[in-house]
């Protein structure tokens, strides 16, 4: 067979897994760094924590972390007596949002949503899957002032809150570093990091520098396409300053490693490097659906926390450390009683030769 067809054959089925329901995280850890760490090397497994990460990197190696900002972006309103709940999943223009809403069926152009007497939004499009296109009658410094007043933390799907999200929800579904709002989903590697850890990765000599990629909805999706051929990524919004790319670039010609915090810093990594392994800096949308056999280009290990079965996440690591590794990694995190998802334990993988 040859490479372009095992490609072309790979099955959204290839990347399933039994996940036991207890094994899915309602609440982080706290401190955020004492979450447990699957360290998945190339000559086998560690048991470790996220508080050991000064000890298992390397100096000089640098981080790459996502200061994405998670937004309230879950909203519930009314369309005249009927009950709607929009979730905010990427801007699309001024005042202007690419939403999912339920019940989206009965849904027109031109219906108005009401969230509070002085905040509302306008369907301009509906879209298949759920997808509306709405824009909201305030600018966007008000609609942001507004989304704190009314919205709620955009908690995945696996997170249950028969009460909506908590008060704690706020901070901890939410990076320590982030800075930068325009997210609806936490880039949940970063969870992990601490004030203290940061220092003490500095102090071991492990810098670490920021790009921006908004997290979208769109992430916990799942893959309905039987032949991951036929997968169509949701757009996500990033930022690659000139300055981080060029740190970047001179710890690659200096030998160091590239460590990327997250599937998020990853692949807007891969989406700015050119075939050389060149970090240009870069701003605009980015769909890359990573899988195996994909060749990696910018990045050198990677920290991420354990996704779903039959998610495009799964299929990024995968194609990161292999398929049979990641496979068995995950075998052993289920059997010794790691904790899966976003507000679960974290990996630490090295990449496949």
């Amino acid at each position: 067979m040859t490479e372009a067809s095992f490609l072309n054959d790979l099955r959204t089925d290839d990347f399933d897994f039994v996940l036991p329901p207890e094994r899915i995280a309602a609440e982080p850890v706290s401190p955020r760094d004492r979450a447990r760490m699957l360290h998945v090397r190339r000559d086998g497994l560690a048991d470790r924590h996220v508080f050991d990460l000064p000890d298992v990197l390397q100096p000089g190696d640098l981080l790459v972390m996502n200061d994405t900002k998670v937004i309230p972006a879950r909203l519930y309103g009314q369309r005249g007596a009927v009950k709607t709940e929009v979730l905010l999943h990427k801007k699309h223009a001024e005042r202007t949002w690419l939403a999912f809403a339920r019940p989206g069926k009965r849904l027109r152009s031109g219906d108005v949503i009401d969230f509070a007497p002085d905040f509302h939004a306008e369907i301009l499009e509906k879209r298949d899957g759920g997808e509306i296109l709405v824009r909201f009658d305030v600018e966007d410094a008000a609609f942001f002032a507004q989304l704190q007043r009314h919205g709620h933390m955009p908690l995945p799907p696996y997170i249950k809150r028969p009460d909506g999200d908590t008060i704690a929800d706020q901070t901890q579904y939410q990076t320590v570093y982030a800075r930068r709002e325009g997210a609806v989903a936490a880039p949940t590697a970063g969870l992990h990091f601490t004030p203290e850890l940061l220092a003490r990765l500095d102090g071991q000599g492990i810098s670490r520098v920021t790009v921006t990629l908004h997290v979208g909805a769109g992430t916990f999706l799942p893959v309905k396409a039987e032949r991951l051929s036929d997968h169509v990524m949701h757009a996500e919004w990033g930022e690659i300053s000139a300055a981080t790319a060029a740190t970047i670039n001179a710890a690659k010609r200096e030998g160091r490693r590239i460590v990327a915090v997250g599937t998020t810093s990853l692949r807007l990594l891969e989406t700015a490097a050119d075939k050389a392994g060149i970090v240009h800096p870069f701003a605009g949308d980015t769909a890359i659906f990573i899988y195996p056999g994909y060749r990696f280009k910018a990045v050198d290990a990677l920290m991420t926390n354990f996704h779903l079965p039959k998610s495009t996440l799964f299929m990024l690591v995968s194609a990161f450390a292999g398929l049979g590794r990641m496979k068995e990694a995950y075998a052993h995190a289920i059997a010794q009683g790691y904790r899966f998802y976003s507000y679960g334990d974290a990996t630490l993988l090295e990449k496949a030769p």
